[in-house]
């Protein structure tokens, strides 16, 4: 099986195993929201009952209020009809139409009546509880008790006298019945067991009477309560409330259980992904330094075990310049020093590098200088880099040449000994971009990223690790980029290096 195959099939695999991870979020998510969405239902049927209940309430204490308005109604037209009676008895000229009268005065059973003069004097009472013996003169706290209603003239033969009344005990009774009727429905109606919010205000919806179910520290905040009052009203339909000759509305909301039962999937998808994110953080970063330990364990040994036949070399390139084969020993000293600087790379490799403010353009020169000197002739280098200048950037010299020496074997192999190889530089305000392109067999598509991977290569005694070193060299020592820019098979490739000022 090729390296490519390898990872043609963890990449399926990734994907089946993501698809099986989704299928089973998905569905959990789905069955507590099914589960959440049921309660919320239930949930919705209680405000709605609530809601229904309090409506009947509403509309049972508006007939009352009508009722005892019409009661009271009544109690005034009776009044009047007694200040008739009593007119018309004073001028009766029969004794049947003076019986009749009196019939209707002392009908009178519950309405508290006082006939006064000008003066406010007593001339009669009728159902009244004060002692009629000490009292001559409506004056006082009882002239204010029976002045809540407009007195009823009576002119009796030129005589203007006055009857004054007040409700009777029975609709006193009732009142004070409806009055605690008014109390208890507001006590239970901002004081729920379904946990709904409830605002009472005026008939201008502007100033509040009651709440219930709100936080009382907000209740304070004038703009917060004119806000919760919208919001209520886009919500449900606002409860008209007729009392005390004046329109109420009950308005309310959702419960805050409902409210978050609605947003619970939300924040449980929310927690699902925060914890698969943490989690492929924690295994990307142990897996990334598992890595750098790997890398930094082969490259030191790589370079301690060159150490030692470099030695030796050098000590026979010393005996064989002795021996005066002084260009034998010259050819011995290159390969000496190739090997020394491979041997540097990998000991940089193996340990953080340092970067140093480098002239890119010279570095450039110098790995092409070193590639062209063991390239064949069939491959034609064309470089164009800016002249009679410098670009400083920070830099790691060893390691940037060994990028551009993989990039240009790899692009050597790709066209098989034979083709041009580009070099372009440009530079902005704050980077600097090289372009290095081939006329060899090109890449798919689908390789881009993958050719970057440990081991992947199209040669057969490749080991697959130059462009994984290239793109560790730029994308974490340098804080750069490195990636395929373009590609066509049998035309060529672009790779593209982007590095930080």
């Amino acid at each position: 099986m090729s390296i490519f195959d390898f990872y043609s099939k963890k990449h399926r695999w990734k994907w089946v195993l993501f698809t099986i991870f989704v299928a089973i979020v998905s569905t959990s998510v789905w069955y507590t929201n099914s589960i959440v969405s049921k309660i919320a239902r239930d949930e919705k049927k209680n405000i709605t009952l609530w809601a229904d209940a309090i409506n009947r309430r509403a509309e049972l204490v508006n007939y009352t209020e009508q009722f005892f308005l019409r009661i009271q109604q009544e109690e005034r037209r009776r009044v009047e009809l007694l200040a008739e009676a009593t007119k018309r008895a004073v001028n009766a000229e029969t004794n049947e139409e003076l019986t009749f009268y009196s019939n209707i005065m002392q009908n009178n059973k519950t309405i508290p009546v006082v006939q006064t003069d000008r003066n406010h004097k007593i001339l009669g009472v009728r159902n009244v509880d004060f002692n009629v013996d000490s009292v001559t003169y409506l004056r006082g706290d009882l002239l204010e008790e029976f002045n809540v209603y407009e007195p009823v003239k009576v002119d009796a033969g030129g005589t203007i006298n006055y009857l004054y009344y007040k409700e009777s005990k029975v609709y006193s009774e009732l009142r004070s019945y409806l009055d605690e009727l008014i109390r208890d429905f507001f006590s239970e109606t901002v004081i729920n067991s379904a946990s709904v919010p409830v605002i009472i205000t005026d008939s201008s919806m502007s100033r509040v009477i009651a709440h219930g179910n709100i936080p009382y520290s907000l209740t304070s905040d004038s703009v917060y309560m004119s806000e919760m009052i919208m919001d209520m009203r886009s919500q449900n339909t606002p409860i008209e409330l007729e009392l005390e000759h004046s329109t109420n509305y009950i308005l309310y909301k959702d419960s805050l259980i409902l409210t978050q039962l609605q947003i619970y999937p939300i924040i449980q998808l929310g927690i699902i992904a925060l914890f698969i994110f943490i989690s492929y953080l924690i295994f990307s970063t142990s897996r990334r330094s598992e890595q750098n330990q790997v890398w930094a364990g082969m490259a030191k040994e790589t370079a301690h075990q060159l150490g030692t036949p470099l030695s030796s070399i050098m000590a026979w390139s010393e005996l064989l310049r002795l021996k005066g084969e002084d260009e034998v020993a010259a050819e011995l000293d290159k390969d000496v020093h190739r090997l020394e600087t491979i041997a540097q790379r990998f000991s940089k490799i193996g340990s953080e590098p340092t970067l140093k403010q480098e002239d890119i353009i010279a570095a450039v020169d110098n790995a092409i200088l070193y590639l062209r000197g063991r390239s064949s002739k069939k491959v034609q280098y064309h470089i164009h880099l800016p002249k009679d200048r410098k670009i400083f950037i920070p830099l790691n010299i060893p390691l940037f040449e060994w990028v551009i020496e993989n990039l240009c074997k790899n692009a050597i192999d790709a066209m098989e000994g034979a083709g041009d190889i580009s070099i372009n530089l440009e530079e902005t305000e704050d980077q600097v971009m090289i372009d290095i392109s081939d006329t060899g067999k090109g890449i798919s598509k689908a390789s881009f990223k993958s050719i970057f991977n440990p081991g992947v290569t199209s040669k057969s005694r490749g080991w697959g690790l130059g462009l994984t070193l290239a793109r560790r060299i730029i994308n974490e020592y340098h804080k750069g980029k490195i990636f395929v820019k373009s590609s066509a098979i049998d035309k060529g490739t672009t790779f593209r290096i982007i590095l930080k000022k």
